[in-house]
């Protein structure tokens, strides 16, 4: 059974990367990378973060969006050629009579096209990365990048060179030879601007490495196998049209589901964000204990009017998902009694226990020992209820793949430190998706007429 998958995904995957599409939109990717350095001069950024700055803010953003929509119609494209055509010529019939089960088939095509559109991704991010290194030439005393230039160009000289050497002498498809060579070539072109200054001296690796950015790109690559796997499912019964249509519109309701849908899914209304929390009175630390105290600071002023014994909670997103206090009923005692506040046995919540107005700060307290997951920490949100969801929202949010959890452009630009792990929970997020899209797959090409 694995060797049929093997098989199948290795042909789909040559049958790819010799479509003269793949070529084309691997060029079109170097270029546009050249015109997004040119004109992001025009954004008159001067603010500084930690990895990017000024107008390669604006570089970022567009550079790493043209990487993003040109892989996404390069897998509508392969798709469609590697299975909707197959179907519609009659010719997946002679893989299927074999015999070679249905599910193997889509399974082993999948893997096909991602190889190849991963391998188109992984070439276009390079260049997206030459032009992060070369920056935006905002003045007229900024020199241009020797070594990112004459790289890109012998990397695309080679390719192409090899390709059509190969083609006429030997009969090699031009299109996939060329890719063999730009990719290998591509990644050595990159190592050696990493080592080499603008001046041509020799550097640290790590001077020119931005660990944020390759974050980014990497959550590029995931996203792109869950668009592949959106491409194939659609191609099971669609034409290259249709496909091209629904992919085209599973990005773009994938990147707006946060407003479309994901706002209605969790009701809650933020009255401030902590922009400091410490410790008032809390002997271990953790916020566990009946009459533990701790002092926030507001960023700025409530938007509504609060009161000592007021029930709060708090998380670290503005619309309530994730909030690190239990629901509880409001509490009706006394505020100040921190007696009553220490009786296990007694009522148990999270209560305003003072308010400072002028310098905008608020105690809370720990009622009766109210196991809250964790103490407030600067940047959390706070609210004076607990979060309502709506099922049928949650559903519609939860089903169409979320392309925010991959863009993290603005978390770059703002200067908001991506852990390594986040990496891990999006790549689950991304099997969760793409198990459930091939299972859909199967389902839709298992009645399918392939004769």
């Amino acid at each position: 059974m694995l060797g049929q998958i093997i098989a199948i995904a290795r042909n789909t995957f040559l049958e790819s990367v010799r479509q003269p599409i793949f070529f084309v939109l691997v060029i079109a990717g170097w270029i546009l990378q050249i015109f997004n350095t040119l004109l992001s001069s025009y954004s008159m950024g001067y603010t500084d973060t930690a990895e990017v700055s000024g107008d390669d803010k604006l570089l970022l953003d567009i550079g790493l969006a043209t990487v993003f929509v040109l892989a996404t119609l390069l897998a509508a494209f392969i798709a469609t050629a590697v299975l909707s055509r197959e179907i519609e010529n009659k010719t997946a019939l002679t893989v299927i009579s074999k015999p070679v089960g249905r599910p193997r088939f889509v399974f082993g095509k999948y893997l096909g096209v991602v190889g190849a559109v991963l391998v188109a991704t992984t070439i276009m991010l390079v260049f997206f990365h030459f032009a992060m290194r070369h920056g935006v030439m905002t003045t007229a005393r900024d020199r241009p990048d020797g070594p990112v230039i004459l790289f890109s160009l012998l990397i695309i000289g080679l390719s192409v060179g090899i390709g059509i050497w190969g083609n006429f002498f030997y009969g090699w498809v031009f299109s996939s030879t060329s890719i063999f060579v730009m990719l290998p070539a591509s990644l050595i072109g990159w190592l050696a601007i990493l080592i080499l200054d603008k001046e041509w001296q020799l550097q640290p690796l790590s001077a020119d490495f931005k660990p944020q950015i390759m974050i980014a790109s990497a959550c590029v690559l995931l996203a792109m196998t869950v668009l592949c796997a959106v491409a194939v499912t659609a191609s099971t019964r669609l034409g290259q049209v249709m496909t091209i249509v629904v992919c085209a519109g599973a990005f773009m309701m994938g990147l707006l589901s946060n407003h479309i849908v994901g706002r209605h899914a969790f009701q809650n209304s933020p009255i401030g964000v902590v922009a400091s929390a410490e410790v008032e009175r809390d002997l271990d630390g953790d916020f566990l204990d009946g009459a533990d105290t701790w002092r926030i600071r507001l960023l700025q002023d409530p938007v509504v009017n609060l009161a000592p014994g007021r029930s709060i909670y708090y998380g670290p997103t503005p619309n309530g998902i994730g909030l690190r206090v239990p629901a509880h009923e409001p509490f009706e005692g006394d505020p100040t009694d921190l007696g009553a506040a220490r009786d296990p046995e007694g009522p148990k919540a999270l209560i305003i226990h003072s308010i400072d107005i002028e310098a905008n700060e608020l105690v809370l307290l720990n009622v009766g020992g109210i196991q809250v997951s964790r103490p407030p920490r600067e940047g959390d949100s706070l609210f004076l209820r607990p979060t309502r969801i709506n099922p049928a929202a949650w559903a519609a949010w939860g089903v169409v793949p979320n392309l925010q959890f991959f863009w993290l452009v603005d978390a770059v630009t703002q200067n908001h430190p991506i852990p390594p792990r986040y990496l891990g929970l999006v790549g689950i997020y991304t099997l969760v998706h793409i198990t459930g899209l091939l299972a859909l797959a199967v389902i839709l090409f298992q009645k399918r007429e392939v004769g």
